[in-house]
Parts: structure tokens; sequence; C-alpha cells
């Protein structure tokens, strides 16, 4: 099993968006095993044709959401908590509900609400 990123200079979403999303998502999938070493950020920079700064964003990212951990000198990893974003998910889903709840929605407006921002961070709105 392989790192395997795709990236297209040209589209939308930029570069360093494209690579977290790819990651992310063969982390999640397993085609990238929890404990996988990642390339370094100037070693993928490099393959990838990247500015070095556009492999540490996404890094960062994936890092805030949990997906990977950096342990020194050791390396990047992919984290060994493979359920962290359903987590996330489902404690912002939770703050969310209780939130709308308070502003006097009703279940439907809430519901339109989440659609609408899905689309747009989706690209399909």
């Amino acid at each position: 099993m392989a790192l395997r990123i795709t990236l297209d200079p040209g589209a939308q979403p930029p570069p360093y968006e494209q690579l977290r999303a790819q990651i992310a998502g063969q982390a999640r999938s397993g085609a990238l095993p929890t404990g996988y070493k990642l390339p370094t950020v100037r070693g993928l920079a490099e393959d990838l044709g990247l500015a070095a700064n556009t492999v540490a964003k996404a890094y960062r990212a994936l890092e805030a959401d949990g997906v990977i951990e950096t342990r020194g000198r050791n390396g990047t990893f992919v984290a060994a908590a493979g359920d962290s974003a359903e987590k996330e998910a489902a404690t912002a889903a939770e703050a969310y509900a209780q939130r709308v709840h308070r502003l006097g929605l009703d279940e439907r407006a809430a519901r339109a609400a989440v659609h609408d921002a899905l689309r747009a961070a989706y690209g399909k709105g």
C-alpha cells in the first residue's frame, strides 16, 4: 500500500485542500492503515511539485482533524483514532441541534440550514 495523490493545479479547491482531502479519504477508507508513515513535508512537496508550505498546511489541517499525528523526529503517521472524525461530527451535530433548539427553529429549518451549508462546503451550491 502506498500514498496515492493526484492533484489538478487548475481546479478548485486549491492544492493543499486537494491533498488534505485525499489523505483523509485514504486514511478513513483503510487504504492508508493506522500507523502508516507519511512522507516528510519536503519529500512529498518535491514528489508533487508543490511548495513545502502547501504540504505543511495540509498536514496541519489533517493533524487538527485527528487524521494524522506527528511524532517529533520519528515522522508523521496515520492516527490510531480512526473514528475521531465521526466522533467530532457527532459532537458538532449535537451542539448544532441544541443551538437551533434554543433559537426556536423547527426541525425543517434546521435541516435546511445544514443542507445549504453542506452544499456550499462540497462546492455544489
